[in-house]
């Protein structure tokens, strides 16, 4: 990277970083991602340690062996239940939250207010929802990236050849962009719904394959005008190659507006995830979301936990992901610089 590419990041790292709301954004967005990278130690009903008859085991990491095909489980462990074990054992050190996301609590009831024993209390059939929450994060955060991963990609392909070589191209390309427009997403991931099997990662290619309108449009509108620079000029006259000229020179100078539409995309994906996870949409039952958790709300009116503690995680995400995009939009405009 250039010496002025290196300065031009930091600037704008700086006037982020002078904008509270966005740092408060970046704080939450980061401990939800940590929270998201770690859940499987935070929120597990495997102990971290456990002595048994003598014998020193460490489930946790075992399970880890297990799904990687490293290793089996010690035959006194093979299909037990863990929370069964722990009168048995002589030692055990367990995960803060010590149960399953998608296991019930065989010892606990259904629908059980927040208590010492279950945090954020139990849903219709007896799991913890702490766990769920947990675990959801990973979801939501992993559908929201991917989503605008598949997006940016496909935005900035179509987009930028549209922007850089106008004429027949443009007029193409743009077509391409009105038609995509047209298309209902709701009713695609319905009809996709009753074909398919349930599948997140359908969820994740429906929404990113549909909502990269919005960023081909922006990062059009940039490579016409910054095509038209001197610099680029410049580099024609010496030779440069196109895909050179796009890369080096045109989309680093038009990335500004997409990296902010990108940061609102996660927020929407987000959103538009936990809606089709409440509606039971094309996600499997057997993954516990923030939005399947709120739906079990409805089967109990009175189990307010339910409703209170995905919303509010549903609510936190989208507006930190909101603040930090009204943060970069400020820190990336000029006319903001140093106000």
């Amino acid at each position: 990277m250039t010496e002025p590419a290196q300065s031009a990041a930091r600037r704008v790292w700086r006037e982020l970083l002078r904008r509270k709301r966005a740092v408060f954004g970046l704080w939450v967005i980061g401990g939800l991602a940590a929270l998201a990278l770690f859940a499987d130690l935070v929120a597990n009903d495997k102990p971290y340690y456990l002595k048994l008859d003598g014998a020193t085991h460490f489930p946790m990491a075992i399970e880890l062996g297990v799904k990687l095909g490293l290793r089996e489980w010690p035959p006194e462990l093979v299909n037990q239940r863990f929370a069964s074990l722990a009168e048995r054992a002589e030692a055990a050190v367990w995960a803060p939250i010590p149960y399953d996301a998608t296991e019930p609590d065989i010892m606990g009831g259904v629908f059980e207010p927040p208590s010492r024993a279950h945090w954020l209390g139990t849903d219709g059939i007896g799991r913890d929802v702490a766990a769920g929450m947990v675990h959801g994060v990973r979801v939501s955060l992993s559908i929201g990236l991917v989503v605008v991963a598949i997006q940016a990609t496909i935005g900035i392909l179509f987009g930028g050849l549209a922007g850089y070589y106008g004429g027949v191209i443009d007029l193409v390309l743009s077509r391409v962009i009105e038609v995509m427009m047209g298309i209902p997403t709701f009713f695609l991931i319905l009809t996709v719904a009753a074909t398919f099997p349930p599948s997140i990662y359908l969820i994740m290619a429906i929404l990113g394959l549909t909502g990269w309108v919005g960023i081909a449009r922006l990062i059009r509108g940039e490579f016409l005008k910054v095509r038209a620079m001197d610099y680029v000029a410049a580099a024609r006259a010496i030779g440069a190659s196109d895909a050179r000229i796009m890369l080096r020179h045109v989309l680093p100078n038009a990335i500004a507006p997409v990296l902010v539409a990108m940061s609102f995309g996660v927020a929407s994906a987000v959103l538009t995830e936990s809606g089709l996870s409440f509606l039971g949409i094309g996600v499997p039952a057997q993954i516990v979301t923030w939005g399947s958790i709120l739906s079990l709300a409805q089967e109990n009116i009175t189990a307010w936990w339910l409703a209170v503690f995905p919303g509010a995680a549903i609510f936190v995400t989208v507006t930190a992901y909101n603040l930090l995009g009204d943060g970069l939009r400020d820190a990336l405009d000029p006319r903001e610089r140093g106000t």
